[in-house]
């Protein structure tokens, strides 16, 4: 007789398979950089969620979000620390996250922001090699209980339909085009 009444494993387990795609990427090893990928494969932006390009950084929405609209931009360069930024980069890195961050307001409404980098794999980088800043759109009350008691998230919307919704507001301010 098992030790686990029947019906009681989902209640300590969310099966997310859609994650199984993300941890074997981080288990390919070097030269396996999705963000390095999605700057050579600009004929696929759409289907690789890049949402727009500048000549030094792009912006891209994270295929994992934490919340909808969940973004990155990155340089071009495949570099893993600030300290390997030109100035250049730098600016146009700011511009682009200052730039996604009124579109985010503007598009989903978005109340708050949390936006930050993480380097190193100690400090949670996914992905230490290549440099990126992450900005989650947050609202009041967005930390409800299925995060606090679940350990969950709720992305309410696909991932497509946030692409061409924020496509859209970009165009709107006049973003670079793809």
């Amino acid at each position: 007789m098992s030790s686990d009444p029947a019906g009681t494993e989902r209640n300590k387990n969310i099966w997310a398979p859609w994650r199984m795609e993300y941890i074997e990427a981080l288990a390919d090893g070097p030269g396996e950089c999705f963000l390095c990928h999605h700057r050579d494969d600009a004929g696929n932006d759409e289907k690789n969620l890049v949402l727009w390009r500048g000549r030094r950084c792009f912006a891209v929405l994270n295929r994992f979000p934490y919340t909808s609209g969940h973004g990155m931009v990155a340089p071009l360069a495949h570099v893993a620390d600030l300290d390997d930024l030109d100035n250049g980069t730098m600016v146009e890195m700011m511009e682009l996250l200052r730039d996604l961050k009124t579109i985010l307001a503007r598009a989903i409404r978005a109340e708050g922001f949390n936006i930050g980098f993480n380097i190193g794999r100690c400090a949670g980088a996914g992905l230490p090699g290549h440099l990126h800043v992450h900005i989650v759109p947050r609202w009041g009350g967005d930390t409800n209980f299925m995060a606090v008691l679940g350990g969950t998230r709720v992305i309410p919307q696909s991932l497509q339909v946030m692409y061409s919704l924020l496509r859209k507001a970009g165009g709107e301010l006049r973003l670079p085009k793809l």
